[in-house]
């Protein structure tokens, strides 16, 4: 059964889009890890369709596979970006965020099972795109505690759309 996970032991919060830009260039914010575990890819690979013998048979990965093991889904990795971002970076007061898309995705390294993985956030642009409304870009990279390069290299935009007090 898989666990829940430590929260990082501080959120960066992000009150309105003038603290958003404030940020911009800033270091990366860094979530806790996440043990990724066989039962989460054998779950993910159940909801998606996707059983990949690298992904879910153990014994034929010891014996074929380069990484001697089973590796997570490159989407698993991705879908848990959410839980990173929200896991380390907070916006109060908003109305909602939205995960708007990709431009850029790059899968540079596997993540092999019984790894605790970790995302860092930083945030390169801020553009607002109508009053309380913004656009953020954020340079995501994915890593597993001592694996020798990241995972996943990500250009992340996220929707924030805060109360317009001007409207009100």
């Amino acid at each position: 059964m898989t666990t829940a996970p430590a929260r990082a032991s501080t959120i960066q919060e992000f009150d309105c889009i003038a603290a958003l830009n404030r940020f911009v260039g800033q270091p990366a914010i860094t979530s806790a890890p996440l043990p990724i575990d066989q039962e989460m890819i054998n779950r993910f690979a159940q909801v998606t369709q996707d059983h990949q013998w690298i992904h879910t048979d153990p014994a034929r990965a010891m014996a074929h596979s380069p990484y001697q093991n089973t590796i997570a889904h490159g989407f698993l990795v991705l879908s848990l970006l959410t839980y990173w971002q929200t896991s380390c970076i907070a916006f109060p007061g908003a109305v909602m965020a939205l995960n708007y898309g990709f431009d850029k995705i790059r899968f540079t390294a596997p993540v092999v099972v019984g790894s605790r993985v970790s995302a860092s956030f930083a945030l390169t642009q801020v553009t607002e795109t109508k009053p309380a409304h913004a656009r953020c870009t954020w340079a995501v990279t994915v890593n597993a505690e001592n694996a020798p390069r990241p995972s996943v290299h990500a250009e992340w935009h996220i929707l924030v759309q805060y109360e317009d007090k001007a409207a009100a």
